[in-house]
């Protein structure tokens, strides 16, 4: 097994036990899986609140998450908002706030506004270009309840959550489209590492791990931030992006996944590279990625699990998380709805 400098599996496994302990108040208790499978809130509680708000990311520390997800993007003042896009459109008010402020493709980037007006924007649940909710049986739409928040906020409410209820749940950040904002000026990885040391999870003890789909970005991020933490290597469909220059096919190769433990603790992949398609008797058939991971020392946690976006042959959430979980053995996962994947984990130890 290869050891992939201070963050072989091994090493993080173990680090993973102390993170109960970190940052809990005199006498706190933290809940841990059992199994020692985490759950990692995707976008916080995103399947009962809209993603990326403040109330999501209690919503979901409420239902005992391990791990809450911010991706970040930079504004043009280069603060750190807690938002899964480059642009705004689909998740805020911005065409009715300010209009005439699209670029000339149509769309609103963040990064063109400074934070005092990304404040002033509503949140709502994801709206596709038509303007219809994306997942219509979720939260509404319409309602103009929620406001965007920088990352540093953010990880105030996650300490005084940690704080106030005795149990910790870490933090797992996504350095948005690092390329994309080098080619507008900005270093969105130096950033993220700025606010991460002045929020008190800059030490290798912090709950916290690091993410992107750029293999770049997350090789440069401890040599521009001067922090040593855990990196997850995303990846994605080359189809998705076809002219990104990372190469996510041969990524899940034995070569590429050997490159990825060089620098990083783990992989984050799409579950359906996991397992891929069905067997003539109709059960899901494995992929080995799970598997060629762990050879390398890789911890390994596929995105996104939502009880509501089955895949095609997949009859439950219950059987999905079955197949992940235990058959694919995998470390943790990405979900919509961690209370659901909580629930089941605490089966299994019953």
């Amino acid at each position: 097994m290869k050891d992939s400098g201070t963050w072989s599996r091994r090493g993080f496994l173990q680090a993973l036990a102390t993170f109960a302990t970190v940052m809990l108040p005199a006498g706190g208790a933290a809940r841990a899986s059992p199994t020692g499978k985490l759950v990692i809130a995707h976008r916080g509680a995103s399947g009962y609140l809209p993603e990326h708000t403040l109330a999501a990311k209690a919503m979901a520390h409420a239902m005992g998450a391990d791990f809450l997800e911010q991706d970040v993007v930079l504004s043009r003042d280069e603060v750190a908002v807690v938002l899964h896009d480059i642009t705004l459109e689909a998740t805020t008010n911005v065409a009715s706030v300010f209009p005439g402020r699209a670029r000339d493709d149509g769309r609103y980037y963040a990064i063109d506004f400074d934070w005092a007006e990304l404040r002033q924007l509503s949140v709502n649940e994801r709206v596709n270009a038509e303007g219809a909710a994306r997942y219509p049986l979720r939260f509404p739409a319409d309602a103009p309840l929620f406001r965007l928040h920088t990352l540093a906020e953010e990880l105030a409410l996650v300490r005084g959550l940690n704080s106030s209820t005795g149990r910790v749940a870490g933090i797992y950040p996504e350095l948005k489209a690092p390329r994309w904002h080098a080619a507008q000026g900005k270093d969105v990885g130096a950033v993220v590492g700025r606010v991460l040391a002045e929020s008190g999870y800059g030490g290798g003890d912090a709950p916290v791990f690091v993410q992107s789909f750029d293999a770049a970005a997350l090789k440069a991020f401890p040599e521009t931030t001067g922090l040593d933490l855990p990196l997850v290597q995303l990846i994605g469909e080359n189809r998705w992006w076809p002219e990104d220059p990372n190469d996510f096919d041969a990524m899940r190769t034995p070569a590429g996944l050997d490159a990825i433990a060089e620098y990083a603790a783990g992989i984050g992949p799409w579950f359906q590279q996991l397992v891929s398609g069905l067997e003539p008797g109709g059960s899901p058939a494995s992929t080995g990625l799970a598997g060629e991971a762990r050879t390398w020392g890789l911890v390994v946690h596929p995105y996104t699990l939502r009880a509501d976006q089955l895949p095609e042959g997949i009859a439950s959430f219950e059987q999905l998380l079955e197949l992940l979980l235990v058959e694919e053995d995998v470390d943790g996962v990405f979900t919509d709805h961690p209370d659901r994947v909580r629930a089941w984990l605490d089966t299994l130890s019953n």
